[in-house]
């Protein structure tokens, strides 16, 4: 494979810069962080008060970029949480894989017509190996974290903590390219709340939100789950039903739901599902009782 010359993956890294994304550099050729480790950092520059993490070091500043990119073909990376971005990576089935699952694109697509959503109209880029990147910019007053596999086998997410590799770089597979240059969109508030986040509010929350914007997560997250249930089938619909109750559970814990109003949107979407009533009200009561005793209630009866 022949890299790019610094001067294209230059005019990559100010492109990024220049959209609000902070970037660093990457090994040429490689997804992985051209940097210093702790352990080597001479404790100089950017890290004279101590050791700086490529998130921290990540930068827009162009002048900054021109010097780290003049003279070595370094591959871009952007520092996702501090771009406020989320980027959905659905990848693809390994070539020596045994499964005939589905790749990322397909279970997203399923996933999106389970909950009645369209697949979004974001920016999407083109990894090597044949997967997607899609863009959406971070919800306001959330700091989400990384995710693998939590939305479905082969995608992950990458917010605070995490980094894609720029369209522009290259390595041994190919180019990560732009298919659709469209301005990446709001990060879905049903897709949110799919994440189930495992922290409380106040540790995703930088300042805290106001109450309509909170009761909007809420009734996302509320809207997302019983269509999750009602779309249930035979053989998984009470495990369905049991991890949407916990999932909820935690909006009633903090406040943001009225439990009777969780109980009777479940209920509904289970009976919608086939289940037997008795079977859901019982289901539905334990995984309430159970997230909000593990996020800081008093089981309630």
């Amino acid at each position: 494979m022949t890299h790019h010359p610094p001067s294209v993956l230059l005019s990559a890294a100010l492109d990024a810069a220049a959209r609000g994304w902070p970037v660093f550099p990457l090994r040429p050729g490689q997804k992985r962080p051209a940097l210093h480790g702790e352990e080597q950092c001479p404790g100089l520059g950017d890290c004279a008060s101590g050791h700086r993490k490529w998130e921290d070091r990540a930068t827009c500043d162009p002048d900054r970029i021109r010097r780290a990119w003049a003279d070595v073909s370094f591959n871009v990376g952007i520092a996702t949480g501090p771009a406020g971005l989320v980027v959905v990576d659905l990848d693809t089935v390994k070539a020596n894989s045994k499964s005939d699952a589905p790749d990322g694109a397909a279970t997203f697509q399923a996933l999106c017509e389970r909950a009645g959503q369209a697949v979004p109209t974001t920016c999407r880029v083109r990894t090597p190996s044949g997967g997607w990147h899609l863009y959406f910019t971070a919800p306001d007053g959330i700091r989400l974290g990384n995710s693998a596999g939590r939305l479905g086998k082969l995608i992950d997410t990458r917010a605070w903590g995490g980094y894609v590799v720029a369209p522009g770089s290259t390595t041994a597979s190919g180019a990560y390219e732009v298919v659709d240059a469209t301005a990446p969109a709001a990060f879905p508030l049903w897709l949110y709340a799919l994440l189930e986040p495992r922290q409380t509010r106040t540790e995703l929350v930088t300042g805290r939100p106001d109450t309509a914007r909170a009761g909007r997560y809420a009734v996302a997250a509320l809207n997302a789950e019983t269509a999750s249930v009602s779309a249930a089938r035979e053989g998984g619909r009470n495990g369905t039903l049991l991890r949407a109750a916990r999932a909820l559970g935690r909006f009633i814990a903090v406040g943001d739901l009225p439990r009777d109003a969780v109980e009777e949107a479940l209920q509904e979407a289970g009976e919608a599902a086939g289940l037997p009533s008795p079977e859901c009200r019982a289901t539905i009561r334990s995984g309430l009782n159970w997230s909000i005793a593990h996020n800081g209630l008093r089981r309630t009866a």
